[in-house]
């Protein structure tokens, strides 16, 4: 969409149930240069836990009952004269060439859902730098969209909470969205207390599994370059899973008697896996930058290690 509809050079990405407060505007164009994103600081009702990259205060959950009155009276204290930060969060602003020059968003997040952590630490990888200021605010409702269709509602006490549950749709799609980011990245989300990403090495890794089960494959694929198993396993595997991702799992998953041509190799047996051995695999990224890796053969629990190659390959990632 800002292909296709924004015209002028700076574009800004913001929440359908956000209120700009005034001077927002302002305080983006003090910051933002070309390799700058810079983010406004949200204000929001106490419906998630806090942080410091955000103030908590209670101006209302729903647009009829928003107070704006009160909020642009008590706006000039939450101001920290001259504080930035680090942090990324909607909204955040960027010149439109920036954001061309990494193809903006990647749709194989769509229709949403990691799409946003994903872009985050693309610029990163891209060297541009983030900007927080706390001196330009929004108000977010938040959760206004499709997470949680009931809304919000207050107790006898006045504490807002969310009605009933997260929607059917948005649980499906965040779980799908998760999948791919895993896929992609090799690790879950990650970032600092003011939401600037941290972004591990890629490493180009094969697993190598004996007796293989279906759940097993279906925990693990999304945590390696290629999975080896059984041979059974894999078209029925594929034809179950294919329809949720962009990624080719025809070369992703393949049988036993493939496997050959990555970098690290994990050779285990399924009937030994265990949830510290499933920790392992999730701070795989961690473990292997932090260790003195070296060309060889190694063991970690039950995970026969091989290394022939060590490379990483997170900046590919940065275009789509």
């Amino acid at each position: 969409m800002i292909n296709d509809y924004a015209t002028n050079d700076i574009v800004m990405i913001y929440h359908a149930d956000m209120y700009a407060c005034p001077g927002l505007d302002e305080e983006i164009n003090k910051h933002i240069k070309p390799g700058v994103v810079v983010s406004g600081t949200r204000i929001e009702p106490p419906l998630h836990p806090d942080g410091p990259e955000k103030i908590l205060a209670d101006y209302g959950i729903e647009p009829e009952e928003f107070d704006e009155h009160q909020l642009l009276s008590d706006l000039d204290k939450f101001k920290d004269m001259g504080k930035t930060t680090e942090g990324i969060f909607a909204p955040w602003a960027i010149y439109k060439s920036d954001f061309q020059k990494i193809n903006g968003h990647d749709p194989l997040y769509a229709p949403q859902s990691k799409e946003d952590s994903d872009i985050f630490n693309r610029f990163l990888l891209n060297g541009y730098k983030f900007v927080q200021t706390w001196e330009g605010f929004v108000y977010h409702m938040t959760c206004r969209g499709s997470r949680f269709a009931d809304g919000a509602q207050r107790n006898p006490d006045g504490q807002v909470f969310m009605k009933g549950r997260e929607t059917d749709e948005w649980l499906k799609q965040n779980h799908k969205s998760t999948r791919n980011f895993i896929r992609k990245w090799g690790h879950f989300v990650k970032h600092d207390a003011y939401l600037k990403p941290i972004v591990p090495p890629k490493y180009n890794v094969g697993f190598v599994i004996v007796g293989c089960s279906e759940d097993i494959l279906y925990e693990l694929e999304p945590w390696c370059s290629n999975i080896y198993v059984d041979s059974p396993l894999v078209n029925t595997y594929i034809e179950k899973e294919q329809s949720e991702t962009d990624f080719d799992l025809k070369k992703r998953v393949q049988g036993l008697f493939d496997k050959g041509g990555n970098d690290i190799t994990l050779e285990f047996d399924a009937g030994d896996f265990n949830q510290e051995s499933f920790n392992i695999i999730t701070s795989l990224s961690e473990i292997l930058a932090n260790d003195e890796l070296e060309v060889g053969e190694f063991e970690l629990g039950i995970f026969n290690i091989t290394v022939s190659k060590i490379k990483t390959y997170e900046k590919n990632l940065i275009n789509v």
